[in-house]
């Protein structure tokens, strides 16, 4: 199984800026996309349809162009889930889950800390994520959840390791992610690149894509008993849709 994960930045400027041939080149079995900033009655669905993904499933903020996660897949999932049930995590649509044949694959897009008020929901939905997580698990022990958690890890997943005062390389985050994985998750990613430094996302400002002062913000996180699975984990840094770049995880299924 291939999968990509792709923060697109809104995906009807990411069609516009060549995503679905890119997507069909690539073909990946599996696309989980975030920050989508669209309803699905807003989007050509039969471009993906053209592309190879009959199956899509989308999960919208209730906020009008704003947030959002989705689901593309080339073959039926068994089941497919919107959101996670917990109404103060669900209202900005950032989780959407599709099982296949006995691996359960999430698209994630966990809030990023902007001002005061928002660091503040981020840390209280990464503190209930963790819960439902813990819970999901019992059930769906082979699980993969791919998206853009708004935090580098280790100082090796941003360009300025001074930056510690930002949200989204603040200690208390790091802390959680690293929490996170303890709780029975690899980053794939970094189990196969030790010391790669590689980042997943760019300002727009001070032409910080081209200098590659990027962060590390987008994960393939695989579930401990899959480890022997992971076959490959790479980042697309190549794809110029969105000021994020796609990840890529092929796993034994």
């Amino acid at each position: 199984m291939k999968i990509i994960s792709y923060n697109v930045n809104g995906i009807r400027a990411a069609v516009n800026k060549g995503f679905v041939d890119w997507l069909k080149s690539a073909g990946p079995d599996v696309v989980c996309l975030q920050e989508i900033k669209a309803n699905k009655e807003q989007l050509d669905l039969s471009l993906f349809e053209a592309a190879g993904y009959k199956y899509h499933y989308w999960f919208s903020a209730q906020k009008k162009g704003y947030s959002g996660v989705a689901i593309l897949s080339k073959t039926e999932p068994d089941h497919v889930e919107c959101g996670t049930g917990i109404e103060s995590m669900d209202f900005e649509g950032r989780n959407i889950r599709a099982d296949f044949n006995g691996i359960s694959v999430m698209s994630l897009y966990l809030p990023s800390g902007t001002n005061d008020a928002r660091l503040d929901y981020k840390f209280e939905y990464m503190d209930k994520f963790q819960d439902y997580i813990n819970e999901l698990k019992k059930d769906f022990p082979n699980l993969i959840i791919c998206g853009d958690y708004n935090i580098c890890h280790q100082e090796i997943d941003i360009h300025n390791p001074k930056m510690k005062g930002v949200s989204g390389f603040l200690p208390e985050e790091r802390e959680w992610l690293g929490n996170f994985i303890d709780s029975g998750f690899i980053d794939s990613f970094r189990f196969l690149n030790k010391d790669v430094q590689q980042y997943s996302w760019w300002s727009y400002r001070a032409n910080s894509r081209a200098n590659n002062k990027g962060w590390r913000l987008d994960y393939a996180m695989v579930s401990n008993p899959l480890q022997e699975n992971i076959k490959r984990a790479v980042i697309l840094s190549e794809a110029v849709h969105s000021d994020h770049c796609p990840i890529l995880l092929e796993i034994e299924n």
